[in-house]
This record gives C-alpha cells, sequence and structure tokens, in this order.
C-alpha cells in the first residue's frame, strides 16, 4: 500500500508534468554571436569558443525542460560535420545524435514517444531576403527548397517532419528571422531570439549569458503548458521542388524517372509524406560516392 507521501509525490509529478520526452535539435548558425565562418567551422579562428556557447545553448534549453517536468531528453548535432557539441559538458543521461550520414537529418532519433521539439541555433532559408548566414541545407549548394510550391527553411522542413510523427515544435531559437519565418509558418512555437540580423555576415547579438536566460525562460514555459502547441502536419503526398547553384546536379538527377527537371537549376520528386521525403533529400543533397571513406 502506498504512503501518503508516496502519492503526495505522484500527485506532484503528473501537476509538474513529469515523463515529458523532449527532442532537442541543435545548429550553430543561429547560435549566439555567430555571424561569419569563423565561428562555424574548425578552420575558424572562434570556432572552439563558440561550440561552448552552441553548448551552453543546449544545457540552458535541457535545464530549463527538466525544470517544467521533462526527463528524458535527446540531442542531435546538427551543424556542419555534425561534430561539434561539447558532449562532456551536457548532462550524463542525456544522448546526442552525432556525424552522417543519417536518415532523417537533422531530426533523426525523432519519433511518436516523443512531446516536443526544440531548435537551437537555428537560421532562416535561403529565400529569405534577410538573415544571418540564411540558407536551407547547404548554403554552397542549393538556393531554394520547397514543398507544395511553399518555400522551405530547415526550421519549417524539421517542424513537419516532426508533425509527421505528431510531435509540436515548442521553441525557435536563433536570430529574428529564423524565428519570425518559422513561427509565421508552423504557428504557435515560442520564439528566442538571441540576435537581430543586420546583414548575411552581420548582427546586433546579446551577451551568451542573456541568450541561455531567454532560451530558458521560454523553454520553462513551453514545457509547463505543452498542451497548447500543435504539430505542424503536411498532408502527403508531397511534392518537393529543389533549386541548384549549378546547373548540373540538376541534369544528371533527371536521368532517374523518380527527379523531373523544372527548369535548368531545379529538379523536382514527390515522396509520399515528409519521412520519404527527407530520405530522399539526404541522397540528393549528401551522396557523394567519390569521397566515401571506408
Amino acid at each position: 500500500m502506498k504512503s501518503k507521501l508516496t502519492i503526495c509525490l505522484l500527485s506532484l509529478t503528473m501537476l509538474m508534468g513529469q515523463g515529458k520526452k523532449i527532442f532537442i535539435s541543435a545548429d550553430l548558425e543561429g547560435v549566439v554571436g555567430a555571424v561569419t565562418g569563423e565561428q562555424l567551422g574548425p578552420s575558424g579562428f572562434e570556432y572552439q569558443r563558440f561550440r561552448e556557447f552552441m553548448t551552453g545553448e543546449v544545457n540552458a534549453a535541457i535545464n530549463a525542460a527538466r525544470s517544467a517536468g521533462a526527463t528524458e531528453i535527446l540531442v542531435a548535432d546538427s551543424h556542419g560535420n555534425g561534430q561539434n557539441l561539447l558532449i562532456e559538458k551536457l548532462p550524463k543521461d542525456v544522448q546526442v545524435i552525432r556525424s552522417w550520414p543519417r536518415p532523417l537529418g537533422m531530426m533523426e532519433g525523432i519519433n511518436a514517444s516523443f512531446d516536443g521539439v526544440i531548435f537551437t541555433g537555428y537560421h532562416a532559408s535561403t529565400d529569405n531576403t534577410e538573415g544571418v548566414r540564411a540558407h536551407t541545407f547547404s548554403s554552397a549548394r542549393l538556393t531554394s527548397v520547397k514543398v507544395n510550391g511553399q518555400p522551405m527553411s530547415e526550421g519549417s522542413w524539421n517542424a513537419a517532419i516532426a508533425g509527421q510523427f505528431g510531435v509540436p515544435i515548442l521553441v525557435v531559437a536563433g536570430d529574428d528571422a529564423a524565428v519570425k519565418e518559422v513561427k509565421s509558418l508552423i504557428g504557435n512555437a515560442e520564439g528566442a531570439i538571441v540576435k537581430e540580423s543586420i546583414s548575411f555576415h552581420s548582427a546586433k547579438t546579446l551577451h551568451p549569458e542573456a541568450a541561455y536566460d531567454l532560451i530558458a525562460e521560454k523553454t520553462a514555459y513551453a514545457v509547463k503548458n505543452i498542451k497548447k502547441y500543435k504539430p505542424y502536419k503536411i498532408r502527403g503526398p508531397v511534392t518537393v521542388s529543389v533549386s541548384f547553384k549549378h546547373y548540373q546536379p540538376s541534369q544528371v538527377l533527371a536521368y532517374l524517372d523518380m527527379f523531373k527537371r523544372t527548369n535548368s537549376h531545379t529538379i523536382e520528386f514527390k515522396a509520399k509524406n515528409m519521412i520519404e521525403a527527407s530520405h530522399i533529400m539526404r541522397v540528393v543533397t549528401g551522396y557523394n560516392g567519390g569521397n566515401a571513406k571506408p
């Protein structure tokens, strides 16, 4: 027979929303202070510092989610080489998805068992006229990604993958253009604006600690009020359009019947849902047999 204390603790746990399972997808371009390639890759003189800031933003989200009742958290390291987060500085019971390739890209690991998703370090799309380091999936290769004619950012694309599993986006952290762009499409996610875009390589930024506080505030509120957020669902089948900076990828992909070349730089394909679309996009944007390693 349960004691009164046990019953009280169980009741408190239910009231606090304990047992919530949270997925965090972490990028770097949208992290506080990041503005150029000097912060974004191993060759940049500030990269090691910004790995710290990226990890700090993720930890702010983790700690706040836990304070609001989350008990299980999975993090997807989703920038560049997928090996950016300082995993030893994360809580020891948090698991991390690292490196590539992975079928669901920045959302690898998501499934219907999760209660909500948090985006940290997110940026605007390549279709956006504003935003720091604005691009979609590949700043070097792509100029546009659309689903059913709608321009997509990484945030809205990833929200649609989560939506396929019935999981809502709770918080989007990044620059002002990124937050506005995602929220305008997916609905009522909380926005944590850690910097304001001035140009592609310039921003007015918060102090890192202020950014952590803001992300924590938005995350705690969202997890406590998790029932107010709805999944962003795109009903299948979907038509995906991808435009390349160079014409050759569209030319070669059109050798396959599943791809239709709609202009010199653009291909189009159909998928039964966003999961299948993600799998195809991983091949379209990531396959490079000549650089395969054993």
